[in-house]
Protein backbone atom coordinates (compact mmCIF):
# COMPACT_ATOMS: atom_id res chain seq x y z
CA UNK A 1 0.00 0.00 0.00
CA UNK A 2 1.11 3.23 -1.06
CA UNK A 3 2.08 6.02 1.89
CA UNK A 4 0.15 8.95 1.32
CA UNK A 5 1.32 12.46 2.16
CA UNK A 6 -0.29 15.64 3.04
CA UNK A 7 1.03 19.15 4.21
CA UNK A 8 -1.55 21.61 5.37
CA UNK A 9 -1.41 25.03 7.79
CA UNK A 10 -0.85 24.15 11.53
CA UNK A 11 -3.99 26.16 11.71
CA UNK A 12 -6.60 23.76 10.02
CA UNK A 13 -4.43 20.76 12.72
CA UNK A 14 -7.06 19.50 15.19
CA UNK A 15 -7.43 18.65 18.54
CA UNK A 16 -8.10 15.17 17.50
CA UNK A 17 -5.08 14.80 15.33
CA UNK A 18 -2.84 16.48 17.73
CA UNK A 19 -3.90 13.90 20.43
CA UNK A 20 -2.84 11.39 17.30
CA UNK A 21 0.41 12.66 16.90
CA UNK A 22 1.01 12.30 20.66
CA UNK A 23 0.34 8.98 20.43
CA UNK A 24 2.53 7.87 17.86
CA UNK A 25 5.53 7.52 19.79
CA UNK A 26 5.17 6.89 23.94
CA UNK A 27 7.55 5.39 26.45
CA UNK A 28 10.53 7.24 24.85
CA UNK A 29 12.71 9.22 26.66
CA UNK A 30 11.68 11.59 23.33
CA UNK A 31 8.17 11.55 23.09
CA UNK A 32 5.92 14.57 22.60
CA UNK A 33 2.56 14.87 24.44
CA UNK A 34 -0.30 16.90 23.50
CA UNK A 35 0.63 19.99 25.45
CA UNK A 36 3.85 20.01 23.77
CA UNK A 37 2.56 19.88 20.24
CA UNK A 38 -0.24 21.72 21.12
CA UNK A 39 2.38 24.19 21.45
CA UNK A 40 4.40 23.81 18.46
CA UNK A 41 1.03 23.91 16.25
CA UNK A 42 0.94 28.08 17.61
CA UNK A 43 4.92 28.07 16.97
CA UNK A 44 5.43 26.56 13.24
CA UNK A 45 3.15 27.14 10.52
CA UNK A 46 3.45 24.03 8.45
CA UNK A 47 2.53 20.42 9.47
CA UNK A 48 3.47 17.00 7.35
CA UNK A 49 1.23 14.09 8.40
CA UNK A 50 2.24 10.91 6.40
CA UNK A 51 -0.17 7.97 6.68
CA UNK A 52 0.38 4.31 6.06
CA UNK A 53 -3.93 2.95 5.26
CA UNK A 54 -5.97 4.77 8.05
CA UNK A 55 -2.37 4.87 10.56
CA UNK A 56 -0.36 7.47 10.76
CA UNK A 57 2.61 6.59 9.86
CA UNK A 58 5.07 9.97 10.63
CA UNK A 59 4.06 14.19 11.63
CA UNK A 60 6.90 16.81 11.04
CA UNK A 61 6.07 20.51 11.55
CA UNK A 62 8.07 23.24 9.28
CA UNK A 63 8.08 26.47 8.16
CA UNK A 64 9.63 27.73 4.83
CA UNK A 65 11.89 30.93 5.52
CA UNK A 66 14.55 33.25 5.05
CA UNK A 67 17.38 32.81 7.82
CA UNK A 68 20.46 34.87 7.08
CA UNK A 69 18.91 35.89 3.75
CA UNK A 70 19.39 31.89 2.35
CA UNK A 71 15.83 29.82 1.85
CA UNK A 72 15.60 27.38 4.48
CA UNK A 73 12.94 24.50 5.36
CA UNK A 74 12.82 24.55 9.33
CA UNK A 75 12.36 21.26 10.73
CA UNK A 76 10.19 21.61 14.01
CA UNK A 77 8.83 18.46 15.88
CA UNK A 78 8.61 15.26 14.46
CA UNK A 79 8.47 11.73 14.51
CA UNK A 80 7.99 8.01 12.75
CA UNK A 81 6.18 5.28 13.73
CA UNK A 82 8.15 2.36 14.97
CA UNK A 83 7.25 -0.18 12.24
CA UNK A 84 9.15 -1.57 9.27
CA UNK A 85 8.01 1.32 7.13
CA UNK A 86 9.50 4.30 9.15
CA UNK A 87 12.70 5.08 6.74
CA UNK A 88 10.05 5.12 3.96
CA UNK A 89 7.75 7.14 5.87
CA UNK A 90 10.46 9.46 6.79
CA UNK A 91 11.70 9.92 2.96
CA UNK A 92 8.41 10.44 2.00
CA UNK A 93 7.49 13.31 4.68
CA UNK A 94 11.23 15.09 3.53
CA UNK A 95 10.11 14.76 -0.57
CA UNK A 96 7.07 16.63 0.04
CA UNK A 97 8.48 19.12 2.36
CA UNK A 98 10.90 19.60 -0.49
CA UNK A 99 8.69 19.81 -2.92
CA UNK A 100 7.18 23.12 -0.96
CA UNK A 101 10.46 25.00 -0.92
CA UNK A 102 11.12 24.58 -4.55
CA UNK A 103 7.78 26.21 -5.10
CA UNK A 104 8.25 29.04 -2.46
CA UNK A 105 12.32 29.25 -3.87
CA UNK A 106 12.26 28.53 -7.36
CA UNK A 107 16.16 28.59 -8.97
CA UNK A 108 17.42 28.71 -5.59
CA UNK A 109 19.65 26.41 -3.38
CA UNK A 110 17.85 25.68 0.11
CA UNK A 111 19.16 25.08 3.56
CA UNK A 112 17.76 22.15 5.37
CA UNK A 113 17.70 22.18 9.04
CA UNK A 114 16.19 20.40 12.15
CA UNK A 115 17.54 19.29 15.87
CA UNK A 116 18.48 15.36 16.33
CA UNK A 117 18.26 13.04 19.28
CA UNK A 118 19.64 9.92 17.30
CA UNK A 119 22.05 9.16 14.45
CA UNK A 120 19.07 7.34 12.42
CA UNK A 121 17.43 11.36 11.82
CA UNK A 122 20.19 11.76 9.43
CA UNK A 123 18.36 9.39 7.30
CA UNK A 124 16.05 12.40 6.47
CA UNK A 125 19.65 14.44 4.91
CA UNK A 126 20.16 11.86 2.61
CA UNK A 127 19.13 13.86 -0.22
CA UNK A 128 21.18 16.74 0.67
CA UNK A 129 24.34 17.91 0.20
CA UNK A 130 27.01 19.43 2.13
CA UNK A 131 25.74 18.14 6.04
CA UNK A 132 27.17 19.73 8.96
CA UNK A 133 28.03 17.98 11.34
CA UNK A 134 29.24 14.80 9.77
CA UNK A 135 32.05 12.04 10.27
CA UNK A 136 35.69 12.81 8.83
CA UNK A 137 34.02 16.70 8.41
CA UNK A 138 36.16 19.66 9.90
CA UNK A 139 33.11 22.74 10.09
CA UNK A 140 34.48 26.25 9.22
CA UNK A 141 33.57 29.13 10.10
CA UNK A 142 30.78 29.57 8.62
CA UNK A 143 29.32 26.65 9.24
CA UNK A 144 29.41 27.29 13.37
CA UNK A 145 28.19 30.83 12.32
CA UNK A 146 25.03 28.97 10.97
CA UNK A 147 24.72 26.65 13.48
CA UNK A 148 24.80 29.41 15.82
CA UNK A 149 21.78 31.31 13.62
CA UNK A 150 19.60 27.89 13.07
CA UNK A 151 20.34 27.63 17.52
CA UNK A 152 18.75 31.02 18.13
CA UNK A 153 15.83 30.24 15.47
CA UNK A 154 15.10 27.44 17.23
CA UNK A 155 14.78 29.06 20.59
CA UNK A 156 16.90 25.87 22.29
CA UNK A 157 16.90 25.56 25.86
CA UNK A 158 20.03 24.91 27.84
CA UNK A 159 23.72 25.58 26.67
CA UNK A 160 24.47 25.05 22.57
CA UNK A 161 28.17 25.02 22.10
CA UNK A 162 28.82 25.86 18.66
CA UNK A 163 32.04 24.28 18.09
CA UNK A 164 30.11 20.71 18.80
CA UNK A 165 26.85 21.27 17.09
CA UNK A 166 25.22 20.14 20.29
CA UNK A 167 22.29 21.85 22.55
CA UNK A 168 23.23 20.67 25.85
CA UNK A 169 19.48 20.73 27.68
CA UNK A 170 18.15 21.61 30.90
CA UNK A 171 15.84 18.97 31.81
CA UNK A 172 13.12 20.34 29.06
CA UNK A 173 11.70 18.59 25.68
CA UNK A 174 14.67 19.07 23.00
CA UNK A 175 11.99 19.26 19.94
CA UNK A 176 13.86 17.38 17.50
CA UNK A 177 12.81 14.81 14.79
CA UNK A 178 12.41 11.52 16.59
CA UNK A 179 13.56 8.62 14.06
CA UNK A 180 15.07 5.62 15.09
CA UNK A 181 16.45 2.87 13.23
CA UNK A 182 14.88 -0.23 12.13
CA UNK A 183 18.54 -1.88 12.38
CA UNK A 184 20.47 0.16 14.42
CA UNK A 185 23.54 -2.37 13.96
CA UNK A 186 23.32 -1.12 10.38
CA UNK A 187 23.98 2.86 11.18
CA UNK A 188 27.25 3.89 10.71
CA UNK A 189 29.43 3.62 13.55
CA UNK A 190 31.34 7.16 13.24
CA UNK A 191 27.83 8.91 12.63
CA UNK A 192 26.58 7.34 15.98
CA UNK A 193 29.75 9.31 17.67
CA UNK A 194 28.64 12.26 17.18
CA UNK A 195 26.08 11.53 19.32
CA UNK A 196 28.52 10.35 22.03
CA UNK A 197 27.41 11.51 25.83
CA UNK A 198 24.19 12.38 24.82
CA UNK A 199 21.61 12.57 27.80
CA UNK A 200 18.45 12.32 25.59
CA UNK A 201 15.97 12.55 28.49
CA UNK A 202 17.76 16.08 29.94
CA UNK A 203 16.62 17.13 26.10
CA UNK A 204 20.47 17.12 24.57
CA UNK A 205 20.11 17.34 21.18
CA UNK A 206 22.17 18.01 17.78
CA UNK A 207 21.65 20.44 15.76
CA UNK A 208 22.25 19.69 11.87
CA UNK A 209 21.86 20.92 8.53
CA UNK A 210 22.36 20.40 4.91
CA UNK A 211 22.01 21.50 1.16
CA UNK A 212 19.19 20.60 -1.25
CA UNK A 213 20.94 21.76 -4.39
CA UNK A 214 18.25 23.64 -6.92
CA UNK A 215 19.01 21.23 -9.77
CA UNK A 216 17.50 18.35 -7.11
CA UNK A 217 14.84 20.58 -6.48
CA UNK A 218 13.71 21.02 -9.57
CA UNK A 219 13.67 16.96 -10.12
CA UNK A 220 10.49 16.90 -7.72
CA UNK A 221 8.32 19.20 -9.77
Amino acid sequence: MALEVETKDCTALSDAEISEMAELVTGENVHFDVGHLSKQRDAWVLVTHVRDGTKLAAYGFCTLERVGGDPTVLMGAGATRRSARRDSALRAMMTDQLRRAVLAFPDEDVLVACQMADAAAFTAFKPLDRVVPRPGYEPNGEDRAWGRRLAKRFDVQGEYKAREFKVYGDGGPSFVLNHTAPRPEKLDSAMIGLFDGFDTANGDALIAFGWASREDLAKLL
